[in-house]
């Protein structure tokens, strides 16, 4: 790989990731190598690309000016290598997944599994964000496909893969727990322990003031381990996805809410983008496997 372009790709990971650290583990260099990368350019460009007193890593003026150009040679080298992968077929290729933690943790596992089976020569990227990262990654090619719920923004064309619900859990023994369901409203009135992004709005909160409610947020984080511990230990309640409490480590009582939601999972490419060989078979993978295969294909459990 030319040695610029292998600085580009540092630059832009360490713009997705905030940090050269997590560059770094990305692209398999030292943390060292990525910041020395991006200090050549800044001495190549005569101009400073990154804020290096903010937590996480920003652009300056300067990089956001010339990032654009950096995305579309990086774009271009891909095209090249698509092209160069559909001369030899699958036996080799790359496919970059943007996914959100539950799916990464008790979907993907499988999948791949199965899918590197027959195709052993492929290699795996896989990025964790929330919904709107994943699809700002598909938007700007950073990923070559990504798991998204509906209804989403952007312009993409997608698989569905199946279903997951939100539900009540409770610490062992507690009231709530005696009934087969949990009223929203009862919930509210509990210390509720939150999965919340900084600066994103919950799912949870949503459903809340749809039905007219507010509730007694005590604790938001944005772990899902971290509040099954807390709900384990009696410090409040929580509303979770489904797909979160499979093979969940902790002792925990969950019960369907007397409010349905429902999220529909589904795996996303950007329609306008012509995708890899690798691509292409791992979609056709999962479609197959959705449409012939339903005992095999991955859902969240009533």
């Amino acid at each position: 790989m030319d040695k610029n372009l292998s600085k580009y790709m540092a630059l832009l990971k360490t713009v997705d990731t905030g940090s050269f650290t997590r560059a770094a583990e990305a692209l398999n260099y030292s943390q060292s190598g990525i910041s020395r990368m991006i200090a050549d350019l800044e001495k190549e460009w005569q101009v400073y690309l990154l804020d290096r007193t903010t937590a996480p890593l920003s652009l300056t003026p300067e990089g956001q000016q010339l990032l654009p150009y950096v995305k579309a040679l990086i774009a271009d080298y891909d095209d090249l290598q698509d092209e160069v992968q559909r001369l030899h077929g699958v036996e080799s290729g790359h496919i970059r997944i943007g996914t959100f933690t539950s799916v990464a943790i008790h979907w993907l596992p499988a999948l791949i599994q199965r899918f590197q089976a027959d195709y052993p020569g492929i290699d795996y990227e896989i990025m964790l964000g929330d919904y709107p990262e994943v699809e700002q990654w598909l938007n700007e090619g950073s990923v070559d496909c990504g798991f998204l719920r509906l209804p989403y923004e952007g312009n993409f064309d997608y698989i569905p893969l199946g279903h997951d619900h939100l539900i009540a859990v409770l610490p062992p023994d507690h009231p709530l727990s005696k009934g087969e369901t949990v009223s929203l409203k009862a919930m509210s009135q509990e210390p509720l322990l939150l999965w919340q992004k900084e600066g994103k709005t919950s799912e949870v909160t949503v459903l809340f003031e749809a039905n007219g409610l507010t509730p007694n947020i005590r604790f938001t984080t944005y772990d899902d381990y971290v509040i099954m511990a807390m709900v384990e230990s009696g410090i409040g309640v929580s509303i979770m996805p489904q797909l979160v409490l499979e093979r969940s480590p902790y002792q925990l009582v969950t019960r369907e809410l007397d409010t349905t939601l429902t999220r529909q999972i589904v795996l996303a490419t950007k329609a306008s983008r012509r995708q890899s060989p690798a691509v292409e078979r791992f979609i056709s993978y999962l479609q197959a496997a959705q449409e012939g295969l339903g005992e095999e294909t991955p859902t969240a459990k009533p």
